[in-house]
């Protein structure tokens, strides 16, 4: 599952990857983002009321009402920033949303560490080409999340995008899942095409048009 990733291309060069006005860029001065978290605002495109691309900050991970175990009480609420793909047609949470509601998620490379590991084996994935992280676009579906706090209700405009089995290099890293990239040539597919038609780019991307472009290796603990 993925929790991390970055997007550190230009507002103009996603105006131009992703066919966005002008007048629809609602980005302002943004700048590059090298990592970006669950709760953390990142860019996406989405249409808009006339079908138009429009190029917009979300926060990443739907929110829900989250409770503690013990007292029963309202806490931090849960971000549920990927969607598997194989639930996303049936899952009350993702439905209405996959059916209604798709949207690209730009990023340059994402990370990933072994399940049960820890973040210091991280591997960071990118795409191969003439940069050393080419811009791309992650699967996603956005909606206005309504939940509980502490301090009372709450909304929030969020995005996630979707997982899928995971290739010959990212198996070696996570073994499940890897996140849904997008061949340029079917982002419109994924924006305005059919839920049928979605569901069949929701699969792995070729591993041999992907790289590790960064990796980390835990610290052995000092035998004294």
């Amino acid at each position: 599952m993925c929790n991390l990733y970055s997007n550190t291309t230009a507002v103009e060069a996603m105006r131009q990857l992703f066919a966005v006005p002008v007048a629809k860029d609602r980005l302002g001065n943004a700048e590059p983002l090298s990592a970006i978290y669950p709760k953390y605002e990142a860019p996406v495109v989405r249409l808009d009321k006339d079908g138009d691309h429009e190029l917009i900050n979300l926060s990443w991970g739907f929110r829900t009402t989250k409770k503690s175990k013990k007292t029963g009480n309202v806490i931090a609420p849960a971000a549920w920033n990927n969607a598997r793909s194989d639930k996303v047609a049936t899952s009350g949470l993702w439905k209405y949303s996959f059916q209604h509601r798709r949207c690209l998620v730009p990023a340059s490379s994402y990370c990933e560490w072994p399940p049960g590991g820890r973040p210091q084996n991280y591997h960071w994935f990118a795409l191969k080409g003439d940069e050393p992280r080419p811009p791309f676009a992650f699967a996603g579906m956005w909606q206005m999340s309504k939940y509980e706090t502490k301090e009372g209700p709450e909304t929030c405009e969020t995005h996630t995008f979707l997982t899928t089995t995971g290739n010959e290099l990212t198996r070696n890293v996570h073994p499940e899942r890897m996140p849904v990239i997008l061949n340029p040539k079917e982002y419109e597919a994924w924006l305005y095409g059919s839920t049928d038609h979605a569901l069949e780019l929701l699969r792995p991307y070729p591993a041999e048009k992907m790289q590790i472009v960064r990796k980390g290796v835990e610290e052995k603990a000092d035998p004294g």
